[in-house]
């Protein structure tokens, strides 16, 4: 009887903490796979090729479409500081840390929020092979973060735009 009463106890203490954790996880925006970034409201599942992930230092999350939208975050919040970043693999959609990742700048794919493509690669092999296929350049994060900035404005105005011309579409 006792260690009947002891198993469940086990069980019931294993249930609770799965459901917590799954809560924390899927409540967690940064985490859901159908949520929208906070900054633009394009979907995680069609971006999950460059998808970022920010932890900041006071523990809270952000999940982001882009480099361009991380880079609006990291702005927006230089209070927090950011714990860790990672960045959805071009290829697979994985969830990479972002420096280890391999970056390429620019090609002939067009970027997610930027004229001028930033991509992650968990692999070399990956980075040059779509290097040798569709062009750009390899970088470090602190290369695309800064390239990111530079490019901001005409970004802006580029969406701007881009978002000016679908109004005028729905209106006809």
């Amino acid at each position: 009887m006792i260690n009947e009463r002891s198993r469940l106890k086990s069980c019931l203490t294993c249930l609770v903490a799965t459901i917590l954790i799954s809560f924390i996880f899927l409540a967690n925006p940064a985490f859901s796979y159908d949520e929208s970034c906070i900054h633009c409201g394009m979907n995680k599942a069609q971006f999950g090729h460059s998808w970022v992930i920010i932890e900041h230092n006071d523990g809270t999350f952000e999940g982001v479409c882009s480099v361009h939208c991380a880079a609006i975050d990291m702005a927006l919040h230089t209070d927090k500081g950011t714990k860790s970043i990672t960045v959805g693999d071009y290829n697979s959609k994985k969830q990479i840390d972002v420096d280890k990742a391999y970056w390429v700048i620019g090609g002939d794919k067009m970027g997610v929020m930027t004229a001028n493509a930033k991509w992650a690669f968990e692999t070399k092999q990956a980075a040059d092979k779509f290097m040798s296929e569709h062009g750009g350049r390899p970088a470090n994060f602190d290369e695309v973060m800064k390239a990111a900035f530079e490019d901001m404005y005409a970004d802006t105005l580029m969406i701007q735009k881009k978002r000016q011309m679908m109004k005028m579409k729905k209106q006809k």
